[in-house]
């Protein structure tokens, strides 16, 4: 039986994969290509993590697809909105009759004299592809990162991370300590708090243990511009300027930050004490060690956070564990905590291409030798590209943005009769890291991700309006990539015929 052959093939079917493969269908009409889906849904991360109160943490006018703009007020999504928008995406274009589920990719091997990748899928017989596509994302998903606590075996109660939550878990009339401080626990609290996902009422009392504080931002739920311009405009131009101002605000907010720290961190400060208690401990609970956007901010909709602090029923604490004990956690301070219920909401592992090696022409390729090009492909490895969004901005701003790239590319190797392009390092680019940003889970992997260098086309300026212009407009045959023409007979017949 022949190995069937795709003209691209396309790695994940979420956010990411389900976008490619509608610029795919738009722009390409023809393509051969298929998704493939290691679970058995579409979503990623919105049809995986089932936590009370899952949301967007990002604008949903700048998460959603330019080429299918968000038309809802709403301004911050939960999870199964986000997940509707993307499977009525995937519909709307034809991707879902593209989807491969349960096909797990494990390996990809390029063979430059074939000119083609051969995909290993456990349990399904190999591909091959004439380019791939790696849109799984940075995160591993089959496992959360929880670091070492202490006498967590001596705990009688339940410990559960939000990766991997049980929608059947009970915690009505219960107390609960969530362990951490970034997006996921400041969603967690208050929504604890509402019942979200128990059915029987909210929990008797949520602590929100951190070791050390984020920023937290106060957001309308609803976007008032949105919901104004919707009302007098036509959705075609309404949907758009919502967009366009979004954008804007994100690159103003993070430039701000990054130029004049001190006045954006005294703005946040009194708008989080005005947010309080009058006398809370801002300073302890709400003062991170780092300058805003150096991390990711965290963004609540509506004061949801400082509205449960407020109402009694939850609290912040800010210290460290020196051991968990039958009934609950005593801190290095002395202080106790009881619960019944622990979320350890510390973060996620790193994990490229969703754990496949990646081999050429026989060689694993060691991912910190190579150097990221563009943001999207690596030196030395031919007719891949990976798509990872922004940290200090919506994902799918980018994700869109090299989507855009990926069609001018192939349509460049189309038209011109070519079969590979490879980003070949230049060795006078010194390197940098390839994500400058100060998360927990970035610094825990930094060792085994690329590099990327310190000018272009080797970095990206991790600011939209910059990038937009870069990737839109210039040259895709630039002195960085080598291209070799295709070969005459490259895919047999009987292979192109072969499904």
């Amino acid at each position: 039986m022949s190995t069937e052959h795709l003209d691209v093939v396309i790695v994940g079917a979420g956010l990411s994969g389900i976008g490619t493969a509608c610029h795919l269908e738009r722009d390409l009409p023809g393509t051969r290509y298929a998704v493939l889906e290691a679970r058995e849904d579409l979503g990623g991360t919105w049809s995986l993590f089932r936590y009370p109160g899952i949301r967007s943490d990002s604008d949903m006018h700048t998460l959603g697809y330019r080429f299918r703009l968000w038309s809802s007020a709403t301004a911050l999504a939960d999870g199964p909105s986000i997940l509707e928008y993307v499977r009525d995406t995937a519909q709307e274009y034809g991707v879902d009759e593209k989807i491969r589920y349960g096909h797990r990719l494990t390996r990809a091997s390029w063979d430059s004299d074939a000119q083609r990748w051969t995909l290993q899928l456990p349990g399904q017989e190999p591909l091959t592809c004439s380019f791939l596509l790696m849109c799984s994302g940075y995160y591993r998903y089959d496992q959360g990162y929880t670091p070492d606590l202490p006498g967590l075996d001596r705990f009688g109660g339940t410990v559960v991370h939000p990766q991997l939550w049980d929608p059947e878990t009970d915690y009505a009339g219960k107390r609960v300590v969530v362990i951490g401080s970034g997006a996921t626990a400041v969603t967690l609290v208050p929504a604890m708090l509402e019942g979200q996902g128990s059915g029987d009422g909210g929990a008797a009392h949520v602590t929100m243990l951190q070791r050390s504080p984020s920023y937290v931002l106060s957001i309308g739920r609803t976007d008032p511009v949105a919901e104004v311009l919707s009302r007098w405009l036509p959705r075609s131009v309404a949907d758009p300027l919502t967009r366009t101002k979004n954008i804007a605000q994100i690159i103003a907010l993070y430039q701000i930050s990054q130029r004049f720290p001190r006045f954006v961190r005294g703005l946040l400060r009194r708008a989080t004490q005005a947010a309080l208690p009058a006398g809370y401990d801002v300073d302890t609970h709400f003062n991170p060690r780092y300058d805003p956007w150096d991390q990711r901010m965290c963004m609540v909709p509506d004061g949801d956070l400082f509205r449960a602090v407020r109402s009694g029923h939850a609290d912040i604490v800010t210290d460290t564990i020196e051991t968990f004990t039958e009934g609950g956690i005593r801190l290095a301070s002395g202080k106790e905590l009881e619960a019944d219920i622990v979320v350890t909401a510390t973060g996620l592992n790193l994990q490229m291409f969703g754990g496949a090696e990646v081999v050429v022409d026989g060689e694993p390729v060691h991912l910190p030798d190579t150097m990221a090009y563009k943001g999207m492909m690596l030196s030395g490895v031919p007719n891949l590209v990976y798509m990872i969004g922004y940290t200090n901005a919506s994902w799918t701003l980018k994700v869109d943005l090299v989507a855009e790239y990926v069609v001018r590319l192939l349509r460049h190797l189309r038209d011109h009769g070519l079969g590979v392009a490879v980003p070949e390092r230049d060795p006078d680019v010194e390197e940098a890291p390839f994500l400058d940003f100060g998360a927990g889970y970035v610094q825990r992997s930094i060792d085994e991700l690329p590099k990327q260098g310190t000018r272009a086309p080797w970095r990206l300026a991790m600011n939209y309006a910059i990038d937009a212009v870069a990737l839109r407009r210039s040259r895709v045959d630039d002195d960085a990539i080598r291209f070799v023409p295709a070969r005459a007979g490259r895919v047999p017949e009987a292979e192109r015929a072969a499904g």
